[in-house]
């Protein structure tokens, strides 16, 4: 049950970590935002982030074997990475209708499942 808590706790905190990394990128087309300056979007950013950390932390102190947790380190940082790459392409995909995910993004993939079995392999 810890491994299931773990990952959706690291989907939910990328899914915020999208948000607050690229999802400012889109504020230009709304309206409330086209005067903001530079700071006052890093100050937003932040405000994102800060969920991400909220469910960050605990994802990795529930998943790592040191606190009970299945998960190495090594894993752990696997599967958030994973998890990461996911996140962003359905954001991209959903948010910024110009992305395509082309041949060699979806090798890439492919070599991260790869990864994620050679890591996990015992």
């Amino acid at each position: 049950m810890k491994a299931f808590y773990t990952i959706v706790l690291l989907v939910l905190s990328n899914t915020f970590m999208t948000f607050a990394w690229y999802g400012h990128l889109k504020f230009k087309e709304m309206s409330w935002s086209q005067n903001l300056g530079l700071v006052a979007i890093i100050l937003i950013s932040w405000g994102i982030a800060l969920f991400e950390y909220i469910l960050q932390v605990p994802a990795n102190r529930i998943g790592f074997k040191n606190y009970g947790g299945p998960f190495s380190l090594v894993e752990l940082k696997v599967i958030q990475e994973v998890i990461t790459l996911v996140v962003f392409a359905l954001f991209s995909l959903l948010f910024f209708k110009t992305e395509t995910l082309r041949w060699n993004h979806l090798i890439g993939f492919i070599f991260l499942i790869l990864a994620v079995y050679f890591v996990f392999k015992k």
